[in-house]
């Protein structure tokens, strides 16, 4: 909650895109509570922030935890920061224990997750993993003309304390807990959940082109009334992907029509298709069909590719350990793929990984109204502290 009055709006919202003053004064509140635990802190080139809780042979490899500290621009207390503190509370327990594993524990609030003001998102995490360059990202813009070079060299210099993070071996893991954001969890009542992976997700924009006519003067007969082909084509779309798996997700999100005026036969419409699967051979199935699938009836029809990432399945071995650590609490092991992306995405390039999901009320998130019950957070970084310890003890 603390955390939670550094950009907020209205009485639970909050407002802190990344690289922003807000997320400077996040990080620097973040920073003294890690002094307070005697955690080592440093910061690399893209601004990921690390709080080292060191092992008792820091010659091996660290296990890796953490997520994000910036919002939504209309977002809530938990999305991202959750997986932070927790991370921290987890950590802050064994020093307190007197516990020090074998392994150093790292925890890192990941640059940039939303991407709402700087994109694309998952920026930080994505440079970490050799996914994106720095150089590639560093001339990006914010809608203000701001560069990300500026904004970023403000940021590492707004916390000089930190020492410069240069480049480290690999994790030998990763674990990244989080608000589940949907609403499985609070339906079936179970406080945690074991994310086995995430969804494989292909972005494309659909232009249909027909011909712009009278309204009142244009028979049906000698239509071609862009607006009914895209209609068409989604049902199309849409019912050829539940067919093939039900537990898809399909959703189109946006749609332009052209001219857009009350009494004209819309001549041109572009919508937006959002698919993902978790099952890796269906999803590539359909994202073939969904590239290839031809206009409907006599209009034109174009489309470009957006964006894709194919499904990540975590290994059986981290997903163990983290079923075993809920175990170890009397929790259900409650399996479940996350439908949203995550830094552990982009982390699962490098590195085995891993997350643990907490029940949010009503599945709400990116929204003030985002909220997860006290107890349930608690429980979720008691099995993220359980599974750490495991995952460090190796």
């Amino acid at each position: 909650m603390a955390m939670a009055e550094i950009g907020r709006r209205g009485e639970t919202g909050v407002d802190r895109p990344a690289f922003s003053l807000e997320d400077r004064a996040a990080r620097r509140l973040l920073f003294g509570w890690a002094c307070e635990c005697g955690l080592e802190v440093s910061q690399d080139s893209i601004g990921n922030l690390f709080l080292r809780y060191p092992g008792q042979r820091t010659e091996l490899e660290s296990v890796l935890t953490g997520s994000h500290l910036d919002s939504q621009p209309t977002g809530g207390r938990f999305d991202g920061v959750y997986g932070v503190l927790a991370s921290l509370e987890a950590v802050a327990a064994l020093s307190r224990a007197g516990i020090r594993p074998p392994r150093s524990i790292d925890v890192v609030a990941w640059s940039n997750e939303e991407g709402g003001r700087f994109a694309p998102g998952a920026m930080g995490s994505q440079v970490f993993a050799g996914v994106r360059s720095l150089a590639d990202v560093l001339p990006v813009r914010d809608a203000s003309g701001t560069v990300l070079r500026d904004a970023l060299a403000d940021t590492l210099a707004a916390l000089p304390e930190a020492a410069v993070r240069h480049g480290s071996p690999p994790p030998i893991a990763y674990l990244e807990a989080h608000i589940e954001q949907g609403p499985r969890l609070d339906r079936e009542g179970i406080p945690v959940g074991v994310v086995v992976g995430i969804q494989g997700c292909l972005w494309l924009e659909y232009e249909v082109r027909g011909v712009a006519a009278h309204a009142g003067t244009t028979p049906h007969e000698y239509r071609r009334d862009a607006f009914e082909g895209a209609v068409r084509l989604i049902g199309t779309l849409r019912e050829r992907c539940l067919k093939r798996s039900a537990s898809c997700r399909f959703t189109v999100g946006r749609v332009v029509v052209e001219p857009n005026t009350p009494n004209t036969i819309p001549g041109r419409v572009t919508f937006t298709v959002d698919f993902r699967d978790a099952d890796a051979l269906a999803f590539d199935e359909l994202c073939q069909n969904l590239r290839a699938t031809p206009a409907p009836g006599p209009f034109e029809l174009e489309n470009r590719e957006l964006f894709y990432h194919a499904p990540e399945m975590f290994p059986a071995e981290v997903v163990g350990v983290v079923a075993a650590a809920a175990r170890s609490y009397d929790y259900p092991v409650f399996e479940l793929v996350s439908g949203a992306f995550h830094d552990a995405l982009f982390v699962a390039k490098m590195c085995p990984a891993g997350m643990i999901f907490v029940r949010c009320r009503d599945g709400v998130s990116h929204n003030p109204l985002e909220f997860a019950a006290p107890a349930d957070v608690a429980a979720g970084a008691q099995v993220l502290m359980a599974a750490l310890l495991r995952l460090a003890g190796n």
